[in-house]
């Protein structure tokens, strides 16, 4: 007879559910905000908007998991055999019985994400030709309206005015009043852009702020800006941070100015400068109006020389054909008296 195994009474029996629900909560209680760093790989986004992918390194190989709503803080793309460090809660999927790593945070192995995301974008633009010379636009050279994204507050938008105020102080200003910074900062410079092109149109706009972090300056490197400035109709000048600073918004734009002060500059010539090229010209067409003046007087003179020569020359040789017509005719008198 077969021997039956059995089971001490004291021992404790654990249904599936019971010894999962204890792994999970040991899981939970010792690996919480842990950093895990690794190779991204079988990225995919469900329908649901959450993303699932694979952390692996040689030996080794843990699912992760990122739900939608921690998506937009993740400012670069995500992609198979990018190199992250992941920081969330070691998590247990109790149907399955599998754990995985519930992200919190990524950050790019030996860049920061802003870095990388900018990087990113950069490319992707650049491969669509959005920073080609041939799609940038001419500025006007004697503009008439100056359309101006900023924001209200700080000192940008009083440099701007007080340049064009004194390069050429009748020029008609347009302003837009802008959130250049934080969240849905993107959304307003947009429709910026999109009101000067639509409702309000002008012959050249300046978009810009002042110096910042590389937070504070995120905005102008947001896909939707950039885009924004490819397509519109009216050249725009980009005018963001300071000297250093570079922006996808400064690739994409049709000119980049180094300061918001330099693009007022850029937009507008000076009034004074616009005197003296009148003046300028004003001499050299009095000059050409003389040398022609000279020149028809020294040719008429020419022209009146040779007709008053020729004239000469007919009436002396009309003169010389009288002579000879009288000559003869008083030969043949006499030879009739004869």
């Amino acid at each position: 007879m077969a021997e039956v195994n059995k089971i001490n009474k004291d021992t404790k029996v654990y249904t599936v559910t019971e010894i999962t629900a204890n792994i999970k909560a040991l899981l939970k209680d010792n690996f919480h905000s842990v950093s895990v760093k690794g190779e991204i790989s079988n990225y995919k986004m469900a329908a649901s908007g959450h993303v699932y992918f694979s952390l692996k390194d040689e030996k080794a190989v843990i699912q992760c998991a990122l739900f939608k709503y921690g998506l937009p803080k993740i400012k670069f793309k995500l992609e198979d055999g990018l190199k992250v460090i992941a920081i969330g809660d070691i998590g247990l999927y109790e149907p399955s019985g599998s754990y995985n790593l519930i992200i919190k945070e990524l950050i790019p192995e030996g860049m920061g994400d802003l870095q990388l995301a900018f990087e990113q974008l950069k490319k992707k633009l650049e491969q669509e030709g959005l920073f080609k010379e041939e799609h940038k636009k001419v500025l006007p050279e004697y503009p008439q309206k100056i359309g101006v994204i900023t924001s209200l507050q700080g000192a940008v938008v009083k440099d701007i005015l007080n340049v064009i105020n004194r390069r050429y102080p009748n020029i008609n200003v347009q302003i837009f009043s802008a959130v250049v910074q934080g969240d849905n900062s993107d959304k307003t410079l947009v429709k910026g852009i999109k009101v000067f092109n639509k409702f309000f149109p002008v012959d050249v706009i300046i978009l810009g702020r002042g110096g910042g972090s590389v937070e504070d300056l995120w905005p102008f490197n947001e896909e939707k800006v950039a885009r924004a400035i490819f397509e519109s109709e009216i050249p725009i000048i980009s005018a963001v941070g300071h000297e250093t600073d570079y922006t996808i918004a400064d690739f994409t734009a049709d000119m980049r100015a180094p300061t918001p002060s330099a693009a007022a500059e850029l937009a507008v010539k000076n009034k004074e400068d616009i005197y003296r090229i009148i003046e300028h010209s004003q001499d050299k067409i009095k000059s050409f109006l003389d040398d022609l003046k000279n020149t028809s007087n020294m040719r008429f003179d020419n022209i009146f020389l040779r007709f008053n020569n020729i004239s000469k020359d007919i009436l002396k040789a009309k003169a010389v054909g009288l002579d000879r017509i009288f000559q003869g005719f008083m030969h043949t008198s006499e030879a009739r008296m004869n």
